[in-house]
């Protein structure tokens, strides 16, 4: 096992658990709402692990999550068919629209999943998407640029 290599997975996993720790804190030790989801946590592998990867760029992980998402709460609301078509059409659209718009954040790719499952409404947009996507991406850029002293973002 090559020295650097250890250190980065190392570095990588503290760093992942502090951002996913913040954001677990904030949804189950606060009444400021929810602010964890699933994705964030894949999102954490390229943000620590590969920063220096397009798809950890700010613009992508933001309009990435976003992005999805929204595709996921519109058709859950507005196509009226069974889950199993829906969920394949949602994720089929968010991942088309991520390289169309080339904001491709490979993690957001489930969200309309999550999305469709959970049934959420509108409001999930704002918390968890787009508030715990800004505290991610803090953490992101104050980790990698000043801590770790990356270029990031690029």
């Amino acid at each position: 096992m090559e020295k650097n290599n250890l250190i980065k997975s190392v570095l990588a996993a503290f760093f992942s658990a502090i951002t996913i720790g913040a954001l677990t804190y904030l949804t189950y030790k606060t009444t400021f709402g929810l602010f964890l989801i699933a994705s964030f946590g894949s999102s954490m592998v390229l943000l620590y692990g590969y920063p220096e990867s397009p798809f950890a760029q700010p613009k992508n992980i933001f309009f990435g999550h976003l992005l999805t998402a929204t595709v996921g709460v519109i058709v859950l609301n507005f196509v009226p068919l069974p889950i199993f078509i829906t969920i394949p059409i949602a994720v089929g659209l968010g991942v088309g629209l991520m390289i169309l718009f080339n904001v491709t954040h490979p993690p957001a790719g489930g969200n309309p999943i999550i999305v469709i499952i959970g049934s959420v409404s509108l409001d999930y947009l704002i918390n968890p998407i787009i508030t715990g996507s800004i505290i991610v991406l803090a953490f992101g850029i104050v980790i990698n640029k000043f801590i770790l002293k990356k270029k990031y973002p690029k």
